[in-house]
């Protein structure tokens, strides 16, 4: 995975690890790269490599097996994609919602261009 600088380092490691789960990568109760693995891995410090983790420990999508290492937690794809949901809900649907309103789109217009654009995006696919 390439690291950029958009997000903290830690952001990144925490968003790569979701992306393996939610492909499949990282099964529920399945053992993840450890802090040292990942710090090797991707030429960062191990301290950032171990806030990225714990950022999913906190969020109950990892835990930690004492000195075995971390796993992806029962549900971990669930509560990522509830997650990702909402934070897409926030980022996009709502900004995309006040810019149709101050064009005069109504929730019907709005809704037909989603379809719209759902069907070309189908047929490119």
């Amino acid at each position: 995975m390439p690291l950029n600088e958009q997000s903290a380092l830690y952001q990144q490691i925490a968003k790569m690890l979701e992306d393996g789960i939610l492909r499949g990568i990282y099964r529920e109760e399945e053992q993840v790269p450890s802090t040292n693995e990942l710090a090797r891995s991707l030429h960062i410090n191990p301290a950032t490599a171990a806030k990225g983790i714990n950022e999913l420990v906190e969020q109950g999508i990892l835990y930690k097996r004492r000195g075995i290492g971390m796993f992806v937690s029962p549900g971990a794809v669930q509560a990522i994609t509830a997650k990702r949901r909402a934070a897409f809900y926030e980022q996009f649907i709502l900004p995309l919602v006040a810019e149709a309103s101050s064009l005069g789109l109504t929730g019907t217009e709005l809704a037909a261009m989603l379809e719209q654009a759902a069907k070309k995006k189908e047929e490119t696919t």
